[in-house]
């Protein structure tokens, strides 16, 4: 049987204005030429409004034609909030779904996610409840270790109760060791977790946003990449060379060791991606 083709997604994020919501078609334009799988589509990032998904996820299905896939989330769920959403996406035919747990409010005192679900295990078990193996569910897992994890045996542990739970793939936190990777998926093979671990990438195109999103996430920025990010915030060009050179030499490593695929974190631009794209010889149809 011949092996499951490479595959590259792309992850987008509702617009919060009417600036960036005029910008969106001609990134997805661009973004959506090089032919990615799937555009997944956030859902209230840093714990914040949960608006927009759905009118965002419509819109990369009508000007692309590419598949779009919602991220759904615990935090402030009710049953039968999500029972009415996922029948929505099912009308609207969606086959993909990423399940999470959501980043918590500000205010939270509890790994749990306030609402019916508490955590993303749950609410993979209720989509195969629901909508049997309609979707095709992605969960998120961390190589690094979830920042809120009191060790990294509980996480993997959490880990595997989502794919116990139905999920089919999984795209992991961004890093920038692919030794973190590598060893997290041997770990997932040797439990007997057959699902494929597809690396989440971030492009570098500014360190204190760069340092930011990382302290909040737990991805280890190494000390050589961070002296060296610091030393050029101020050199635009020079930072975005530094980081395409990093992050395209650890695309290499990855996809060179077996990672399935590829998912990029855009933040709503093309050109930091399509430069990995281009840097890393991916295909590109006319």
């Amino acid at each position: 049987m011949p092996p499951d083709p490479i595959a590259f997604s792309f992850e987008l994020f509702p617009p919060k204005t009417a600036e960036a919501t005029a910008r969106l078609p001609a990134v997805l334009k661009k973004l959506a030429a090089v032919q990615p799988k799937y555009f997944s589509v956030t859902y209230g990032a840093g714990g914040s409004s949960q608006d927009g998904t759905y009118d965002t996820l419509v819109r990369v299905a009508e000007e692309t034609g590419v598949e779009a896939a919602p991220h759904l989330t615990c935090v402030g769920s009710t049953r039968g909030g999500v029972k009415a959403l996922l029948d929505k996406y099912h009308a609207a035919g969606v086959k993909r779904i990423v399940a999470l747990r959501g980043d918590l409010p500000a205010t939270s005192v509890s790994p749990e996610a306030p609402g019916e679900f508490h955590y993303a295990n749950e609410l993979v078990e209720f989509i195969r409840q629901t909508h049997d193996a309609h979707f095709q569910i992605e969960v998120a897992c961390y190589p690094e270790v979830h920042p809120q994890a009191p060790d990294p045996d509980a996480d993997f542990a959490n880990f595997a109760r989502k794919v116990r739970a139905g999920a089919d793939c999984a795209l992991t936190q961004y890093f920038f060791t692919a030794d973190a990777y590598f060893d997290f998926a041997g770990r997932a093979a040797r439990a007997g977790l057959g699902i494929p671990v597809i690396p989440g990438i971030m492009p570098i195109t500014n360190f204190a946003q760069l340092v930011r999103f990382s302290d909040a996430c737990g991805a280890d920025i190494p000390r050589w990449i961070r002296r060296r990010l610091e030393q050029l915030q101020h050199d635009r060009a020079a930072l975005l060379d530094f980081g395409l050179d990093v992050v395209t030499r650890l695309c290499e490593t990855l996809l060179r060791g077996g990672a399935p695929g590829l998912h990029f974190y855009t933040l709503n631009q093309s050109e930091p991606t399509l430069r990995l794209w281009k840097n890393l010889g991916l295909p590109s149809p006319v």
